[in-house]
């Protein structure tokens, strides 16, 4: 895969990650409203989110690492379970 494409995969699960976060936020907020409990909070906070590029660099590049060793031919041989003559497994 290419980076751009990595790139916009990873920031899709962020949003999809924080959106969560913050449905349920909503949801909790809903409840204490109904049933009177909690602090009163200001209506006008903004969630901000700022994720350095440098992380998501990070990220495609252990991806990355993760599939070169999938790709190894070690894996290959670990992947195929093999027995050895005496039926125990390969190490």
């Amino acid at each position: 895969m290419k980076d751009e494409q990595l790139r916009a995969q990873i920031n899709a699960l962020i949003k999809d990650e924080i959106q969560e976060g913050i449905n349920e936020y909503v949801d909790t907020k809903k409840e204490s409203e109904k049933t009177g409990l909690g602090f009163v909070q200001n209506d006008d906070e903004q969630l901000k989110v700022n994720i350095p590029n440098s992380e998501v660099d990070k990220l495609i590049k252990e991806y990355k690492k993760i599939k070169k060793r999938q790709k190894s031919n070690l894996s290959q041989v670990k992947k195929l379970n093999l027995l050895d003559k005496f039926g125990n497994p390969m190490k």
